[in-house]
C-alpha cells in the first residue's frame, strides 16, 4: 500500500494516478451515491480541483484505494474560494448554507479537507487499514503544507477513525444529510500527539 500527495507540479511523476483518482471519485460520488457533480470521460471534478489544491491518495500501484482533496482556505479562483466557505456563502446549491456555526475561516494555517472516499471494491480485510492510512497521510500532508488545522464537511463516522490515530476532531456545525449521507463540518487539529 502506497500513499502519495499529488499536485500540479508532480502529476507527471505518477503516470495515470491523478486520472485514476478522479475516476474513483466518479464511481464513488456520481455512480455510487448519485451526486450531481461535474464529470467528463468517467472522471469527477469541480471548481476546487485547481493548482492550489493537493490530493491525498492511498493506492496500490495505479489502483486507487482512497483519497481526499486539500485546499487552502486562502484559495481564490474566480468567484470561488473553498468548498465549505462557498457553501456558507450560498454559492453551492447542493450544500446547505447553515453548515457552520461561525463564519468560515480564511487563514494560511487552515486548509479545507473534502471529497474523502474509500473506493468501491476495496477488500474488507484491508478497508480499515486503508482508512487509517488515508487519515494519517492527510495529517502528514497538511502539516507539510503548513497547516495546523483542517476544516471539512465529512461523513459523521470519520471522528472515530481520527481518535484511533490521536487526531482531535471538533464539530463546527450541525449534522446534515448530503446526498443521503449524514455529514458534519469538523475542525481537525493537527496536534503532535498523532501516531
Amino acid at each position: 500500500m502506497q500513499m502519495t500527495t499529488l499536485s500540479f507540479t508532480n502529476f507527471h511523476q505518477h503516470g495515470p494516478l491523478f486520472a485514476n483518482m478522479l475516476k474513483a471519485r466518479h464511481r464513488t460520488f456520481v455512480d455510487g451515491m448519485n451526486w450531481d457533480l461535474p464529470s467528463a470521460d468517467g472522471m469527477e471534478f469541480d471548481q476546487y480541483d485547481t493548482a492550489q489544491s493537493r490530493w491525498v491518495c492511498v493506492h496500490q500501484g495505479d489502483r486507487v484505494l482512497a483519497g481526499l482533496r486539500l485546499t487552502p482556505t486562502t484559495a481564490r479562483c474566480g468567484v470561488y474560494s473553498y468548498m465549505v466557505r462557498d457553501a456558507q456563502r450560498g454559492l453551492l446549491s447542493s450544500i446547505p448554507a447553515n453548515l457552520l456555526d461561525d463564519p468560515a475561516p480564511i487563514a494560511p494555517h487552515i486548509w479545507d479537507a473534502n471529497r474523502l472516499f474509500v473506493a468501491e471494491g476495496v477488500e474488507t480485510d484491508i478497508r480499515h487499514q486503508v482508512q487509517l492510512s488515508l487519515m494519517g497521510h492527510m495529517v502528514r500532508s497538511a502539516r507539510a503544507l503548513g497547516a495546523s488545522t483542517l476544516i471539512g464537511l465529512l461523513p459523521i463516522a470519520i471522528p472515530r477513525l481520527g481518535r484511533r490515530l490521536g487526531i482531535d476532531m471538533d464539530p463546527a456545525g450541525p449534522v446534515m444529510k448530503i446526498g443521503g449521507v449524514a455529514h458534519r463540518c469538523f475542525f481537525v487539529s493537527m496536534a503532535s500527539k498523532m501516531h
